[in-house]
Parts: C-alpha cells; sequence; structure tokens
C-alpha cells in the first residue's frame, strides 16, 4: 500500500498521511496530485511549500537486521 507523509514547515497541525492502494503521486503545473482508483483524491500547490516524503514499506523488502 503506498503511503506518502505531507508535511507543512511550520505548521505540524497542517501534516497528514495519505495512504491508498493504489495511490500514485505526479507533478503537474505547479502541483503536486494524488490519484486512487476512483480519481484524484488530493492535490497541493507548489506555493504551500509542503515536503512530500513516500514512508511505505518496498514490495519485496525484508526486515532489516540490528
Amino acid at each position: 500500500m503506498a503511503r506518502f507523509l505531507i508535511r507543512h514547515p511550520g505548521k505540524a497541525r497542517d501534516d497528514i498521511l495519505i495512504e491508498d492502494d493504489p495511490l500514485t503521486l505526479t507533478f503537474e503545473h505547479g502541483w503536486a496530485i494524488f490519484t486512487d482508483a476512483v480519481g484524484t483524491c488530493l492535490a497541493i500547490p507548489a506555493e504551500a511549500g509542503a515536503y512530500i516524503e513516500r514512508v511505505d514499506e518496498p514490495v519485496g523488502s525484508a526486515p532489516q537486521k540490528e
């Protein structure tokens, strides 16, 4: 399942975690656009200054030994 953490520097209350299967992220005309099987589910303008980080586990990844 794809999972993205969206952080807004200086505005932690606006941070969100978005997850879905399938979920894709594209960038078009200054927008970060999240799309699932139904269509666009979230769009964030570049001016928002958000940081987007993918935080799901890669498919087929093995647990790390300590």
